[in-house]
């Protein structure tokens, strides 16, 4: 499954990243000027996330490399966008190519009827799910919000559909989700029922027997429990339209499901790191993990990573290009650009992550790995003025850290010392962890 892969030479047409044409702004009166790209040309990993609510993680990727190849048009740039487990996570895996787009019939989050899309790998042998297909908070509008009665139903109806076309290793990412139903609706598609008098009793006689063959991986970007003042209500209720007032009866209803369910199940999964993810659906599938043939919560770009190929991407990499709409204290958590900026560090390839917004703790949370990060915005402006500004911003954001590249690479044959940092000098770029004096060098191999 390839990452798609843009150059040699494609600053002069980069019409395979929906961008033709693009003007060399060193033209001249009309005519273009010839590019002088110092030292050797580089390939470059590109694997952003993306932008919520702005840009697509593949836009974002094609914005950035369209950026770059007007400033060093002879690199070899790799386009490998990513997500982390929430919306955007199908689009990043099937543009990695190896997966097929499938349709589903099922029902949105108050129970209208919809279809879910899911991927399914070219072999027909595993399949990704997005839970926000069916039952994201994006299907919902702001007056619809309802998050004691929205429900995972239809996301439970998009695994059947799965599990009807023959496939049993299945990925599920479970970020952006409208509901908090503790996983009860996936569970009802399944096959469980429960009953609430005299008192509230759960039923796993009727689950699903394929159950039994399949393997699920849930992809999981955060380490919440299931209750409390970090649990599915108190954190992310409010943003799904809980009041103060809802998030307490919330709280109280999980913990009636809680009993139940683990009762029933024989396992105690509340206070599993991520049980609280996607209003608790996590917690309600990990209390039937003895029932399936293989089960596991995992960070959601580590799982996106796999399913799109990265690590075969990166170790042909000199540098890789990372970022998400905001650089902030969320980042340590879990989130793809630390993800990626990890990977980077493993395999000993320099890295530099662009943000929407950044914010100090994002940026001390990436130099802790190696990577510097470097903010899109160019001026003071509003959240909301960022995100309309479409791709140009991102694109000059692209053309500066390649032109930067370029100097460094100038600088490591002129007769300047250059830094040397232990195990980041086998000819890649390095980038000063200065953040106000980001001037990258450049050391070629021995």
């Amino acid at each position: 499954m390839p990452a798609e892969d843009v150059g040699p030479g494609a600053g002069t047409d980069v019409g395979a990243m929906g961008r033709p044409g693009a003007a060399n702004p060193a033209a001249v009166g009309g005519r273009p000027a010839a590019v002088r790209q110092p030292g050797r040309p580089l390939t470059v990993l590109i694997a952003p996330d993306s932008f919520k609510g702005s840009l697509t993680s593949v836009e974002v990727a094609r914005a950035l490399a369209s950026g770059w190849a007007r400033a060093r048009p002879d690199d070899r740039l790799v386009l490998a966008p990513l997500a982390d487990g929430g919306e955007g996570t199908l689009v990043a895996i099937e543009s990695a190519g190896g997966w097929t787009w499938q349709d589903a019939e099922a029902h949105d989050p108050l129970g209208r009827p919809l279809t879910a899309r899911w991927l399914r790998s070219t072999d027909g042998t595993r399949a990704v799910v997005e839970l926000a297909a069916a039952s994201g908070l994006s299907r919902l509008s702001p007056a619809e919000r309802d998050p004691a009665g929205a429900s995972t139903y239809g996301t439970g109806e998009v695994l059947r559909a799965v599990l009807d076309a023959g496939v049993r290793r299945i990925d599920l990412g479970v970020g952006g989700s409208a509901t908090t139903d503790g996983g009860l609706g996936i569970l009802a598609a399944l096959g469980l029922a429960m009953t609430i008098e005299p008192a509230v009793s759960v039923h796993l006689e009727e689950l699903d027997p394929r159950l039994a063959e399949v393997s699920l991986r849930i992809a999981c970007d955060v380490t919440n429990p299931l209750l409390g003042p970090r649990g599915a209500a108190a954190v992310y209720g409010p943003q799904k339209g809980a009041s103060p007032a809802d998030i307490r009866e919330l709280d109280a209803a999980l913990g009636r499901w809680a009993d139940a369910l683990e009762a029933a199940s024989g396992r105690r999964e509340r206070d599993t790191p991520g049980a609280g993810a996607a209003g608790g659906a996590t917690f309600g599938l990990a209390c039937l993990r003895d029932r399936f043939a293989g089960f596991a919560i995992l960070p959601g770009v580590e799982l996106v990573m796999d399913a799109a190929g990265f690590a075969a991407s990166l170790a042909g990499a000199d540098l890789v290009l990372t970022g998400e709409g905001r650089i902030d204290g969320q980042t340590a958590f879990g989130k793809t650009a630390l993800g990626v900026a990890q990977r980077a560090a493993a395999a000993r390839v320099a890295c530099i992550a662009v943000g929407g917004g950044v914010e100090p703790d994002g940026i001390a949370a990436l130099a802790a790995v190696g990577a510097i990060t470097v903010p899109v915005s160019e001026r003071p402006q509003s959240v909301e003025e960022a995100m309309a500004a479409g791709t140009a911003p991102v694109e000059r954001c692209g053309e500066r850290l390649a032109r930067l590249v370029g100097i460094g690479q100038g600088l490591s044959g002129s007769g300047v010392r250059q830094a040397r940092v232990p195990g980041m000098d086998r000819g890649r770029v390095i980038i000063h962890d200065n953040f106000d004096d980001p001037v990258p060098e450049f050391e070629e191999r021995a």
